[in-house]
């Protein structure tokens, strides 16, 4: 049988992915965070996984350098990659929210600045509401650029909200909930049916979904 490359990762919904995956009987005994290694074998060697930055997973599957792949849909939204998005893993909850100081009015018509580390998203949801938007493209603290000025708005993930209200943003609307979803390169899902599928089935037992 084929061996599986499976792209996971990085960053704080990993723990979490490879504690499900255990209950599913998948262990990859060599792997730990503060190892430097990047290539890891499950124990049983049906499953080669790439430990890799959470942004670059969706290129690697859509490239068909890993057959699946483990990652936030938030990452998976904003590539805009062509794969299959085939199961939530019900992890790392959060969602995706327009924020901004209390008095701003957003209208049609009107050229919103909105500073952002998802440029893709942020078009696409000010696009679907008639709106035009010129976004501010920032790594992190992104609640700052309101404050200052820079901006009129943000688009960011949020979990429980409390860095936004600290800063005295207020939540505008919710754009798209958001969890870990497990991905599949759509000629992998061809080639590799049965054990994609048996994968699956792994999971969602745990997860205590139907096979």
């Amino acid at each position: 049988m084929a061996q599986l490359t499976l792209a996971l990762a990085k960053g704080r919904t990993a723990k979490e992915s490879l504690r499900l995956m255990a209950k599913a009987n998948i262990t990859f005994p060599d792997f730990h965070e503060k190892s430097r290694k990047l290539v890891f074998y499950s124990e049983d060697q049906s499953i080669k996984m790439i430990y890799v930055k959470a942004v670059d997973v969706t290129t690697y599957v859509e490239q068909g350098a890993a057959d699946i792949g483990i990652v936030g849909r938030d990452n998976i939204l904003e590539a805009e990659a062509d794969l299959y998005e085939l199961l939530d893993l019900n992890l790392g909850k959060c969602r995706f929210v327009i924020a901004s100081l209390k008095d701003l009015q957003i209208m049609k018509g009107k050229k919103i600045k909105v500073a952002s580390k998802y440029p893709n998203v942020t078009k696409k949801y000010f696009s679907r509401n008639g709106l035009t938007a010129e976004t501010i493209k920032l790594n992190g603290s992104v609640e700052l650029a309101p404050i200052i000025g820079m901006a009129d708005c943000i688009l960011d993930i949020v979990e429980t909200g409390n860095t936004i209200k600290e800063n005295g943003l207020t939540i505008l609307d919710d754009v798209e909930h958001i969890s870990t979803r497990l991905v599949v390169n759509k000629a992998s899902f061809a080639t590799k049916t049965d054990q994609i599928q048996q994968l699956i089935r792994q999971l969602k037992a745990v997860l205590g979904g139907t096979e």
